[in-house]
């Protein structure tokens, strides 16, 4: 049974259609991290899950049950927010305990115990929201949002307003969090990289529907899609013309080089050619391209130039010179991406 079922979610606001058609599930014990730009409907179908946002017509089950029309007390769900939501005339253990109201004291004490522990706040209970710093303020909104064992934890942006190295250091440890309470969260996020440490699968989201939704590294090296492909990290796409197929393999055409690939089921004659900055080296090969500019990265170089004209982006364990030859070869064979509504971007 599933912990999370959709079935053809819509939602509109005026002329806006901001989740258009949505069908999708969560496996109990499963983190599904919604992935998308601003404005594309993902934070809308979180509130709708939640029972904070009615849709317009589809169907909403948590936990094998219908709950629609349900209120959000009555969902079994934990709500982590971006803001934290803290309330600030209550001390620490006063917010973790707010949804253990029908408990009795001393169970209500140790499971805020609990909590505080497991989020490394042992010792904070009697301070305000006030006295914590920004990171510990979102461990108080997490362990509040548990407090209740909730069926399904949801996640709205809950890092992104705290600074690149404590978002990875929360990152880390509510991914060990997610995995040790056998929790199932669905996890709302713009940031790529989060998406893909802290999920075991990723939904992207574009325009109120969904574009396609994998395991993470699938989802990076086999994009449906050439949104996908570029909103997943740096691509190389370059418009292609199917030559020839045959035996699965067929030969493409750019800008008069050839590269052979295996070709979708679905391909046409125009395609995408797609290949990640990683899966070419440079210094030798059969391709050669002009260096326009050259960025360091720390680890590594990034070498942008122009292949006939076309955008091409590489990386390099040593730098080049603006206007530089460089011949590259890929390691990995490309893929095709179909060109259509929506796989131009």
């Amino acid at each position: 049974m599933h912990a999370v079922e959709l079935k053809g979610i819509e939602k509109r606001f005026d002329d806006v259609r901001a989740v258009d058609g949505i069908s999708l599930s969560v496996v109990r014990g499963e983190t599904l991290a919604v992935l998308g730009p601003s404005g594309c409907g993902k934070t809308t179908l979180l509130r709708i899950i939640a029972g904070l946002e009615p849709p317009d017509s589809g169907r909403v089950w948590i936990d094998g049950a219908d709950v629609t029309r349900r209120p959000p007390e009555g969902r079994g769900v934990g709500l982590v927010f971006q803001s934290h939501a803290l309330f600030p005339h209550m001390s620490v253990g006063g917010n973790v305990a707010y949804g253990l109201r029908h408990v009795g004291r001393s169970a209500r004490r140790e499971r805020v115990r609990e909590l505080l522990s497991l989020v490394g706040l042992e010792g904070y209970a009697r301070r305000r929201p006030f006295q914590l710093s920004e990171g510990q303020k979102q461990r108080v909104a997490l362990a509040r949002a548990l407090a209740p064992r909730p069926k399904v934890l949801l996640l709205d942006e809950p890092l992104s307003s705290l600074d690149a190295a404590l978002r990875k250091e929360l990152r880390t440890e509510l991914r060990r969090l997610l995995l040790d309470l056998e929790v199932t969260a669905v996890h709302v996020t713009h940031d790529q990289e989060e998406a893909m440490a802290l999920a075991d699968r990723v939904a992207v989201m574009r325009v109120g529907a969904i574009e396609q939704v994998e395991v993470p590294e699938h989802l990076y090296r086999h994009p449906a899609t050439v949104f996908v492909a570029r909103f997943l990290g740096r691509a190389n796409l370059w418009p292609a013309r199917v030559v020839a197929s045959e035996g699965g393999r067929a030969i493409v055409e750019v800008e008069g080089a050839e590269f052979t690939v295996a070709p979708p089921s679905d391909h046409t004659e125009d395609s995408f050619l797609f290949f990640r900055p990683e899966e070419a080296r440079i210094g030798s090969g059969p391709y050669e391209a002009i260096v326009t500019d050259v960025e360091y990265l720390g680890e590594r170089w990034e070498v942008r130039a122009a292949f006939h004209g076309l955008p091409l982006v590489l990386f390099s364990d040593r730098p080049a010179a603006p206007g530089e030859r460089v011949l590259f070869e890929l390691s990995a064979a490309p893929r095709l991406l179909p060109v259509g509504p929506r796989a131009e971007g």
